[in-house]
């Protein structure tokens, strides 16, 4: 709602009016428009000062991430919506024309929202449907996976942990996914969970990114290395 009414959201971000008018503002604009607990949320923020309007956006945004984690970490959902985002995010991330349509914020919002609905419902819990349509029907989105994978993470703090994004030429066992984890923990210093990519591209090892370090260790980067190093 906010993303696609400009007059609106310059109204709630407006420091000329008082914070209670700007969330009696939402209230009598968007009550039975939106659900109790976003509209909480709106008003919230509404009260907040801004120096731009988009940034009021953004904080109900994440607000309404933050609100939709809690609802999972509460039900003991959290698991299980971290690996629904993961996997969404690889589908994503595998199909170009999927990928430019979610990530172009001038695409029709409606049209977004009737494809998530047709991809996801039935086939993920609600509170994954619900994040995903979140995120990525929003106007300032530019990177489908990437905005995927950010709530996925979020999801994965929650429960103490850093995510090792692997990817892997073959898919890896149990065995060879503890041995894994066991030695990321140990270099890192801290709890890591595990999501897993198999690309046969990489022809054989690993590539593994733990926030912004990568570690290319895969044979195709090896050979690619030898063939400059060949060609200098």
């Amino acid at each position: 709602v906010l993303s696609g009414q400009v007059s609106l959201r310059r109204a709630l971000a407006d420091a000329s009016v008082r914070p209670d008018d700007r969330a009696g503002l939402a209230d009598r604009l968007l009550r039975g428009k939106i659900g109790d607990g976003a509209l909480d949320v709106v008003q919230t923020v509404a009260r907040q000062r801004w120096s731009r309007p988009l940034d009021l956006v953004e904080a109900v945004e994440t607000l309404a991430t933050d609100v939709a984690l809690d609802a999972a970490q509460a039900r003991g959902e959290l698991d299980t919506v971290e690996d629904e985002l993961f996997r969404f995010g690889r589908i994503i991330d595998g199909d170009a024309a999927l990928a430019r349509l979610l990530g172009d914020p001038a695409a029709d919002r409606q049209g977004k929202t009737a494809l998530l609905d047709r991809l996801l419902a039935g086939k993920v819990s609600p509170i994954t449907e619900r994040l995903v349509r979140n995120a990525l029907t929003s106007q300032h989105v530019h990177n489908a996976a990437n905005a995927v994978e950010r709530i996925s993470e979020a999801a994965s703090a929650r429960r103490g942990q850093s995510v090792a994004h692997v990817t892997s030429a073959v898919e890896l066992d149990a065995a060879q996914q503890q041995r894994l984890t066991a030695i990321l923990e140990r270099t890192y210093g801290r709890t890591i969970g595990l999501q897993v990519q198999v690309e046969p591209a990489i022809i054989g090892g690993l590539v593994i990114r733990v926030g912004d370090e990568i570690v290319d260790g895969s044979i195709a980067h090896r050979l690619e290395a030898a063939g400059r190093r060949f060609a200098g």
